[in-house]
């Protein structure tokens, strides 16, 4: 009997020891959740598909850190990073290293790598609409010490970087408080005049679109942020060598209008990137991908299938558990008070944390969902059954009904208005926390959100929320239905 389930460990584990890429093993490429990084890595997965490599894309990576676990545990295999990036926020250096020290640090510390620069430097900058800086006769960043009036807008990331917003104004003297905001939506409240100051890209398509003036980094405060591919030692050295196709191709000019065309074209980023590499020749002349019609079915699918595994293991788990600590109650606050704290966790950060034990895709996103699903089924079950009628309670140990059988044919049945409540509640949570899955890489209609946020394309960002809100809408009908069913109706009245 024991060979049943040892033989396939086994061959499980054999799997996992061996550590060359197979002919066939798809070559992971990530992204970061930002216009450019979607367009770099578009070219990563193009130019090793031309060589013969099978690619997974695993886009919609949250910042820096995500991305950079995801590698660093073996998530993915390459994805675009910036020297300044690699130098100040990965290796935590205080001052600006060579290549050859980045190269040397990675490799002793993570066992990582990078390319030679694609050519272009996306350095980041502060921004402003020039006629706000017309009239303040401001040129660079040292002048914003004269006006701590301005309000400042600035990205999440870049506040907490160690080449970020904190070091920044120590280093200049700046008074000014920001406000975080995601990337994409500072440059509309840049329009709407409701910030005044933003950080940037300095290869971000909006610059020249919206007429803005970078501030001169006149007291040199930023590294430089060469592009390059930042992959595994042990990427295969083919796919090396196909990635170097990429060393000195991309001006800066090119970038920002690569950017545009994004932004303001509304291209994908796959059609953008094949079209440089094809005008490059740095790939074959293959015929763009058409627009799957059917993509928005397809992500409403995996987004029901993120949200029905982590309900269905959140009931497997809690609705026992609450009928447990409903026999024992000593136990109940306790546990309680675990899954509380649980639900407290912001969910970027939960979903963050789980890369380091369940890499990222599907598996981290549902173990995630299924620890925000257990308070509301578990409370709410214990709710259920403490609430009880201690009158009917009696009635049925008059009777002579055992334990087993108050629980089955009175107190369960009298409990699960509350316990179908709360089953309620949690998949509706898990329908709007999968949204946020998609930054790990597990798909679904976050998708379509992370991008337009990334793109500031509010036909995108509906494109993802609406669906979740009908998903949240058809949840709530399959439940009353499921009420109707299992519930007695003078209860239903009862409760309603």
């Amino acid at each position: 009997m024991m060979c049943r389930y040892i033989f396939p460990l086994w061959l499980v584990c054999n799997s996992i020891a061996i550590p060359a890429y197979a002919q066939d093993k798809p070559i992971r490429v990530g992204a970061k959740h930002f216009n450019e990084g979607y367009i770099l890595s578009e070219m990563i997965a193009l130019i090793l598909e031309d060589g013969g490599y099978t690619v997974e894309r695993k886009f919609n990576l949250g910042g820096t850190a995500v991305s950079f676990e995801a590698l660093r545990t073996e998530a993915i295999d390459v994805y675009p990073e910036y020297t300044g990036t690699l130098a100040m926020e990965i290796l935590k250096q205080d001052r600006s290293l060579t290549m050859g020290q980045i190269q040397e640090m990675l490799q002793e510390k993570f066992k990582l790598a990078i390319s030679e620069p694609y050519g272009f430097n996306n350095t980041y900058a502060l921004v402003m609409t020039k006629a706000m800086a017309n009239k303040l006769q401001m040129n660079a960043i040292s002048d914003l010490v004269n006006y701590p009036q301005l309000k400042a807008g600035i990205s999440y990331e870049f506040l907490e970087r160690n080449d970020g917003w904190k070091h920044l104004a120590a280093h200049y003297h700046l008074h000014q408080e920001p406000v975080g905001l995601e990337h994409g939506l500072a440059y509309q409240a840049l329009r709407e005049q409701t910030i005044h100051i933003t950080d940037a890209y300095s290869t971000d398509g909006e610059i020249a679109r919206y007429d803005l003036k970078v501030l001169d980094d006149d007291e040199h405060f930023f590294p430089e942020y060469k592009a390059v591919s930042f992959y595994r030692a042990s990427l295969p050295a083919k796919a090396k060598s196909l990635l170097a196709k990429l060393t000195g191709t991309i001006t800066d000019t090119a970038m920002q209008r690569m950017n545009a065309q994004a932004l303001f074209n509304h291209k994908s980023h796959r059609e953008i990137a094949q079209q440089f590499l094809i005008a490059a020749k740095l790939i074959n002349n293959s015929p763009i991908d058409a627009r799957n019609d059917w993509q928005v079915l397809q992500k409403a699918g995996v987004h029901i299938k993120l949200t029905l595994l982590a309900l269905i293991a959140a009931i497997v788990v809690a609705l026992p558990l609450g009928i447990y600590l409903y026999r024992y109650a000593w136990l109940a606050k306790a546990v309680l008070y675990i899954t509380g704290i649980l639900q407290t966790i912001p969910s970027i950060a939960l979903l963050a944390l789980m890369i380091p034990l369940a890499g990222i895709g599907m598996m981290p996103a549902v173990i995630a969902l299924f620890l925000y699903a257990l308070l509301p089924i578990l409370r709410n079950t214990m709710i259920g059954l403490f609430t009880v009628d201690p009158m009917l309670k009696k009635v049925a140990v008059a009777m002579g009904m055992n334990t087993r059988n108050r629980l089955r044919y009175v107190e369960i049945p009298l409990a699960m208005p509350m316990i179908l409540a709360g089953i309620r509640t949690a998949a509706v949570i898990n329908i709007g926390t999968a949204t946020l899955a998609a930054f790990i890489g597990a798909g679904g209609l976050g998708e379509y959100i992370v991008t337009g946020l990334a793109l500031n394309n509010t036909s995108m960002i509906l494109t993802g929320a609406m669906p979740a809100a009908l998903l949240a809408i058809v949840f709530e009908l399959v439940f009353e239905a499921i009420e109707l069913i299992v519930i007695p109706k003078h209860l239903r009245q009862k409760i309603g």
